[in-house]
């Protein structure tokens, strides 16, 4: 049987492929425009601590603690999602996470209200990721749904390329508004006015962007899978206990094998941003001297000291990367498998945690030092590519239909408590631990690569899956 009925209602291949990407690409933008500004602006915004370090560790706690609200979310809209369908489900994240994004864009700062600010901010974060939780799989559900036999892999591609497309926006946006703005120590430096009100544009600007997706998605008709799953009467009343009593396995598996894709996703673009625009040890302490203030080597931690636009652009540069690879990965997937091309990309990404120390570290020559940090980026934002992409399909084949919505955003979303929650701080802690030196938050992007790989190995291809039915494995696999 085809994966889609000819009798139903079914989308045109341009209307899925718009409404999945636009979708994903306003909800990272939102997701990319917050993750910037907490580590640009928010500390010392909001968590004016006295100590840079802390400051910073305060605006990830914030960052991270969205991830916290995604399996709430998750439960919710996949609860309503595999009950009611996928469309108003989706229209419901995009709203809610459009309308946070612009509240955030408005807030007084703790110069304002004082701790009031963060407070707020962190109320809004959590509405940010109570959103996310029900987006990607919802948006992934429409693509792989609606998908012709034997092309899932390369139609769930296209959500997860809402990903890099979303992240050269969100930067671009920040880019053009640091440009615009006057600077007196130069281009590459933030000014006062990006500080006092320059930062806002982006959050503000996501309103005109979710507009355009709200009438994209408005549009839509519910998938032949989830059609057919109603008219025979397989909805369930309560998918999460469906879920937890019948497939806790694969959402142990699930969650596993997104694992390493969160903290890889996570340290290429937060930590690096963080890492790469740390002044070094000698030019903070002659800035520090400059301005009259006290400054502590000891306890200081140094990055690479490379200005912000310089930094961006070389990110920039390297998630076009990872939009080819997203591509890439679909066909490829579709063609050995799902298993077998994650297995061989997630080796690749231990190998690639043992190598920071090889191009992140400073060198005698600053040109050699930008060579290398270039080849980084671009390097891991090849392999992010090539591990996200697949996981637009193989997450939803892991569940029936009834059961989809719920199961695939469960195991997404909790694994972005284990990843992606936890990497911004793990990683910053193991940066401080090491004196400056990035090799132990390599370690542990392996580490997180060692548990995925354990997780594909226990798992069972699922490439042909027969959608339509809703036939997901049920075979547990063995330990």
């Amino acid at each position: 049987m085809s994966s889609a009925s000819p009798a139903a209602p079914v989308n045109s291949r341009s209307r899925v492929i718009t409404a999945s990407l636009v979708g994903t690409t306003i909800e990272f933008y939102d997701f990319y425009v917050y993750a910037t500004a907490a580590v640009l602006v928010f500390p010392a915004l909001f968590f004016p601590t006295g100590d840079d370090t802390t400051a910073l560790l305060s605006s990830f706690a914030v960052f991270g603690a969205a991830m916290v609200a995604r399996p709430i979310g998750a439960v919710i809209f996949g609860h309503f999602g595999d009950r009611f369908g996928r469309k108003a489900t989706l229209v419901a994240s995009l709203l809610t996470m459009g309308v946070a994004t612009f509240l955030i864009g408005c807030l007084p700062t703790y110069q304002d209200i004082g701790w009031w600010a963060a407070l707020i901010l962190l109320f809004l974060r959590l509405a940010q990721g109570f959103a996310l939780g029900g987006e990607w799989s919802g948006a992934a559900l429409v693509a792989t749904e609606n998908a012709p036999k034997g092309k899932r892999a390369w139609y769930g591609t296209f959500p997860q390329l809402g990903a890099p497309i979303g992240f050269i926006i969100a930067n671009g946006v920040f880019l053009i508004i640091n440009f615009a703005l006057p600077h007196p120590d130069g281009g590459a430096q933030r000014s006062e006015e990006f500080l006092a009100w320059g930062w806002r544009v982006p959050f503000l600007f996501s309103a005109v962007m979710v507009i355009v997706g709200l009438w994209v998605r408005l549009r839509l008709v519910e998938s032949a899978a989830f059609t057919k799953a109603e008219k025979t009467g397989a909805i369930r009343k309560f998918p999460l206990g469906a879920v937890l009593r019948m497939h806790w396995w694969h959402l142990i598996l699930g969650t596993f094998i997104m694992l390493a894709t969160y903290v890889l996703f996570y340290l290429m673009t937060s930590f690096t941003l963080s890492y790469g625009t740390k002044a070094a040890t000698d030019a903070a302490q002659a800035a520090a001297e400059a301005a009259g203030t006290p400054f502590d080597a000891a306890t200081y931690v140094p990055g690479l000291g490379f200005g912000y636009t310089d930094f961006v652009i070389m990110q920039i540069i390297g998630v076009v990367f990872f939009g080819i690879f997203t591509l890439l990965s679909g066909p490829v997937a579709d063609a050995i498998g799902r298993r077998r091309l994650l297995i061989w990309v997630t080796v690749a990404i231990i190998v690639f945690g043992c190598t920071f120390n090889v191009f992140l570290l400073p060198q005698v020559d600053p040109k050699f030092t930008g060579a290398l940090v270039q080849g980084f980026l671009i390097i891991g934002f090849v392999l992010m590519g090539a591990t996200f992409g697949p996981m637009g399909a193989i997450l939803p084949e892991l569940f029936p239909t009834n059961v989809r919505y719920t199961g695939s955003a469960i195991s997404y979303n909790v694994s972005s408590i284990l990843g992606a929650a936890l990497a911004p701080i793990i990683a910053v802690a193991l940066w401080a631990a090491a004196d400056g030196s990035p090799w132990l938050v390599g370690i542990y992007l392996s580490g997180a690569g060692v548990l995925t790989l354990i997780a594909l190995v226990l798992s069972k291809e699922t490439k042909d899956v027969d959608y339509d039915e809703g036939a997901a494995l049920q075979e547990t696999a063995s330990l």
